[in-house]
Order: structure tokens, then sequence, then C-alpha cells
């Protein structure tokens, strides 16, 4: 009788010891999204170089040409936002609570996003991110070749179809509200 309660003991002892190793691994993402801060911050550095460029070009631009810019400006800003929410989203989901975050500065979405609802916002930020693609093509159409055209109208349906796809999924297995 002893033998077996020894060998179940040490049994358990590996279990639990292996049971931790494998909780303590989600930190292991932890530097995938530092990473993805950085990359905030090269999308920041892009950012602030179009800006500049838009200002200085403002005063003797065309119509079109300051509608292009400031959708450039937004599509950087979708882009910027899509990273914080993967950032936030993943880090919370996945390896800690943010609990230092507290009060005004938290913000409202912060903690409540699932990995679900994760996918379904990254989705539609990427069709947000394709419609000013293609907005963009359009209002430079003579730019663009007929085939080129072709394909960023393709891509978009593309995304577009994935993100209700996805969503009616989701509905469907009961992860949608």
């Amino acid at each position: 009788m002893t033998e077996i309660s020894d060998a179940s003991g040490v049994g358990r002892r590996v279990e639990n010891g292996l049971e931790r190793a494998l909780f303590a691994s989600r930190w292991l993402m932890a530097p995938f999204y530092a990473g993805l801060v950085i990359g905030l911050a090269a999308l920041m550095v892009v950012f602030l170089r179009d800006l500049v460029g838009f200002i200085v070009k403002v005063p003797t631009a065309k119509e079109a040409d300051v509608i292009l810019g400031v959708l450039t400006l937004i599509d950087l800003s979708l882009a910027g936002n899509l990273v914080i929410m993967v950032v936030f989203s993943g880090y919370e989901n996945f390896v800690s609570k943010m609990d230092h975050v507290k009060g005004r500065d938290r913000p409202e979405w912060m903690g409540t996003i699932d990995f679900s609802t994760l996918k379904l916002k990254l989705l539609a930020s990427i069709v947000a991110i394709s419609a000013i693609h293609l907005l963009k093509a359009f209002m430079n159409v003579g730019a663009m070749s007929d085939r080129e055209m072709m394909w960023l109208v393709i891509i978009h349906v593309t995304f577009v179809g994935s993100g209700v796809l996805l969503a009616l999924t989701d509905r469907l297995t009961g992860h949608a509200d």
C-alpha cells in the first residue's frame, strides 16, 4: 500500500510541476506584445512623416490630393488602433490582467474583449483599411491598370465576405451577443 501512495504522490508532484510550467509559459507571449508596441512606434514615425509631408503640400494641393492625404492618415490611425487592440486584448486574455490601469484612463472595452470578439474587431479593422485603400485607388484611377483595380476589389470583397462568414459562425456557435 505504501508503494502505491508513494507512486501516486510522485505522479501528483510531476503533474503539478508540469501544470505550473505550462501555466507560466503564457509569459512567453509578453515579448510578442512588446514587439507589437515597437511596431506601433514605427507606425507613429510613418504617420508623423506623412503628416508633415501632407501639411507641407496642403497650400498648393488639389482637393483630391487633400482627401487622399487624409485617407492615408486615417489608414495609419486604424492600423495603430488595431495594434493597440491586439496588444491589450491579447495580453489581458492570454498573459495577465493589467490591474494597475484603473479609473478614467482604462478604456471601457479593455478586459471585455474575448478572443472571438477580438477576431471580429480585427477583421472589421482590416475591412476598413482595405476600403480606404480601395477608395484611394478609385480616386487615383488613372494611375492603376484595370487588372490592379480588379484585384483590389476582389481582395476587398474577400475580406468583407470573410468578415460576414466569421460573424455568422460566431453567432451560430453562440459566441456573439
